[in-house]
């Protein structure tokens, strides 16, 4: 074989391939050490290695008598499972020993990570570079069937369990200027980790974690420390959420990465008692269960491991079935929040699916750590796989009530009717409709000040309402559809979600108002139930006619697009400190709350204070984030002028920051909490039924035919095909 020679390098060649070769060194030295450090000092945030106490090495011995506790424990569980129930107690008990120390059920019942920790002689778990041992890669079947091998680290921190955002596409959400949010070229980062909501206060920029100086009352004056912040729900361990992850380049350091809980997700014995704030020379950060029992226990992803973060969201922490919240921390207790977000729990005891068996993953099919929400949605909570649906009609088809003798009546429901609006009943009686951060109220249980809940409800027409719904939303959460018949009397931005006009719920706000003037005396009742109950009211007349403008000219063709559905949407409204520098027609800049000031001093103005004091805000209220972010947010917001880069704290005080009530109320979908039974033909058709049907867009003829319960039973006895019409 011939060979060639290659030519010597000219000493040009040579000068530019290390000038070359040094530029990349620099480049790389750059962003992996200079970025890093110029990022951090920028936002104010800290990074720093993470250790915990629950990561402890284990003996051999100690290893072994585990091992055999957790196999014991997993055999008695699997035969309990299989052992009749209806008998007697000692009776039932000999035949689950029978089981548990049969041959079959000592080999295929052991939990299989012990066997791998034994081969690898790993007697300790040290997060996620510990499960990156064996799995440092992992297969992932996309929804079009095609498999690929992913990096499993890279795969989790892009997933929006860590990051808490998204700035791609897929959005089903459109900002009230009218365009879908990050449809265009300019795509910001949008989703929990940088949006004040009424629900929490904050958002996790600022409200990470703290610690709270509770003084309960059956302490007699004793300082309780109690535990809060948005890292309680979430997968990172770090002193702060995933903030470099909003930026076009840069990545989270290793020291984040290496603060994930894989096993809070994936750990069968994980203990919530272990997920409590806690405080080194560095700053405020989450605990987290790193035991050996928690990581031999590994196991498929389940409801039980989902509802460890999911409950809090939709039953609520006093859901009496909120498993998690009965273990709120060996020490500095998780604060148990009183109200429910959703108020629709995943439980056997009230969600028919729940009670079948069937596990969130079933509907919400993850590909690797990409979990979909669906591609119907209304906020802007971000969504791994928006192409990807999650809707009753994948199992139950459009045709699903076959085995009623009125079945065509029931399944003709489905073109104008979602399978929720018949089959949640109601919502928890816990469930908030109305939530007052400006006016705190003591807890003296509790020993702190919590915002006030002027009104909660799970009724129909008071916690939740029905609208028209397509599967988009607006940027503050208000659900978009129109009645089918195309009529533009349909106008929920005005009436349904922008008023409340029922009787029993006005005089429940009343009655609350005039309770909270006697702790604030400044309080004028009328003007306050007048505000909560018309939050349009709080608009000036050229706002106000900007409002209906920009819904007919932006929102309007946004509501009439595909096909609409009636919906059950539960209802929120907050009294927040808003920055009225950026204000428009509907609502201003919300301010995030301090947890640790707002829960032990009850004085919401320094709150606010200090929140925006954080270096983060602060960046905000500059002109790089303006151009970054900020111009983009505000104009989906509604604001087209622009960001007012005009910081709301001047001197020690807040300048052009007023209390105000949303200008809507937020719809937030509800899917869970489902029925087996759906609700009767009267509770809609009828003159004093659930049902609004004037407000949802029917003329005047309809609605009286929609309201004559005759005419239902009439079509009831008609044959299938008769009634199908």
């Amino acid at each position: 074989m011939k060979r060639i020679a290659l030519k010597p390098l000219s000493p040009t060649a040579k000068r530019r391939l290390i000038v070359t070769v040094l530029v990349l060194i620099g480049l790389t030295v750059a962003y992996k050490v200079l970025y890093p450090l110029a990022f951090e000092s920028y936002v104010g945030k800290t990074n720093a290695p993470l250790t915990y106490a629950s990561s402890t090495a284990l003996t051999k011995t100690e290893f072994e008598a585990l091992a055999q506790e957790l196999s014991t424990n997993a055999r008695q569980r699997k035969a309990a499972a299989i052992v009749d129930t209806d008998q007697e107690p000692f009776a039932r008990q000999v035949k689950i020993e029978m089981l548990m120390n049969t041959e079959s059920f000592i080999r295929d019942t052991e939990p299989s990570h012990i066997k791998y920790f034994r081969e690898a002689g790993i007697h300790r778990y040290e997060g996620p570079q510990t499960c990156l041992h064996c799995h440092a890669t992992i297969q992932v079947t996309h929804g079009d069937g095609t498999v690929k091998n992913v990096d499993t680290l890279g795969d989790i921190v892009n997933s929006v369990h860590f990051k808490f955002q998204s700035e791609s596409g897929g959005f089903s959400t459109y900002g009230y200027d009218g365009r879908q949010v990050n449809s265009g070229p300019h795509k910001i980062p949008v989703g929990k980790i940088n949006r004040a909501c009424g629900i929490p206060g904050s958002f996790t920029w600022t409200g990470w974690a703290a610690l709270v100086a509770s003084r309960p009352e059956h302490g007699e004056g004793e300082v309780t420390m109690r535990s809060e912040g948005c890292g309680q729900c979430h997968i990172g361990g770090n002193y702060q959420p995933a903030t470099e992850k909003m930026m076009p380049i840069g990545d989270v350091p290793s020291e984040a990465k290496e603060g994930i809980d894989c096993l809070i997700c994936h750990s069968t014995d994980y203990d919530m008692n272990e997920r409590h704030v806690i405080q080194d020379d560095k700053g405020l950060r989450w605990n987290q269960d790193r035991s050996l029992r928690a990581a031999l226990t590994v196991g498929p992803i389940s409801s039980e491991t989902c509802l460890r973060c999911h409950q809090h969201n939709m039953g609520g922490d006093a859901y009496l079935h909120n498993e998690a919240a009965r273990s709120l921390g060996h020490i500095n207790q998780r604060i148990l929040h009183r109200g429910a977000k959703r108020g629709n729990p995943f439980s056997p005891h009230d969600d028919t699916h729940a009670a079948s068996g069937i596990q969130c993953t079933d509907c919400h099919v993850p590909e690797g750590h990409k979990i979909p929400r669906g591609r119907k949605g209304v906020d802007l909570v971000a969504n791994d796989i928006p192409t990807k649906d999650v809707t009753c009609e994948s199992c139950h088809t459009q045709a699903p009530h076959n085995q009623s003798e009125h079945k065509a009546l029931l399944n003709g429901h489905i073109a104008r009717l979602a399978c929720e609006t018949c089959h949640i009943k109601e919502l928890e009686a816990e469930n908030v409709v109305l939530r007052d951060w400006v006016h705190p109220t003591w807890d003296s249980d509790e020993g702190l000040f919590e915002p006030t809940d002027i009104y909660r409800s799970g009724k129909p027409g008071k916690g939740f309402t029905f609208l028209w719904f397509n599967g988009n939303g607006t940027f503050l959460a208000n659900a978009l559809g129109n009645n089918p018949n195309g009529s533009d009397t349909y106008n929920p931005l005005m009436q349904q979600v922008a008023r409340i006009d029922d009787p029993e719920m006005i005089a429940a706000v009343r009655s609350k108002a005039t309770e909270l003037k006697q702790q604030y005396p400044e309080i004028d009742v009328d003007a306050y139930v007048r505000m909560a109950t018309d939050p349009l009211s709080q608009l000036s007349p050229e706002m106000l006619a900007k409002r209906e403008a920009m819904i007919q000219n932006n929102l309007r063709a946004v509501m009439s697009q595909g096909e609409s559905r009636i919906y059950p949407f539960k209802l929120f409204n907050a009294m927040m400190f808003e920055d009225m520098s950026n204000q428009g027609p509907f609502g201003a800049m919300i301010l995030p709350f301090d947890y640790a000031s707002y829960y032990e001093t009850g004085d919401t103005p320094a709150s606010v204070k200090k929140a925006i004091a954080d270096p983060i805000v602060q960046r905000m209220y500059q002109e790089p984030f303006k151009l970054y972010m900020m111009d983009e947010f505000m104009s989906y917001f509604g604001i087209t002028e622009g960001w007012k880069t005009v910081y709301p704290l001047v001197d020690g005080r807040l300048e052009n920051v007023e209390p105000h009530w949303m200008r809507q109320m937020g719809t937030l979908m509800v899917n869970h909490g489902i029925q087996g039974k759906g609700r009767d033909c009267i509770e809609c058709h009828s003159p004093d039924g659930i049902m609004n049907f004037r407000q949802l867009g029917y003329s005047p003829e309809r609605v009286a035919e929609l309201e004559d319960i005759d005419i239902i039973e009439n079509l009831k006895e008609q044959p299938d095909s008769a009634a199908a019409q």
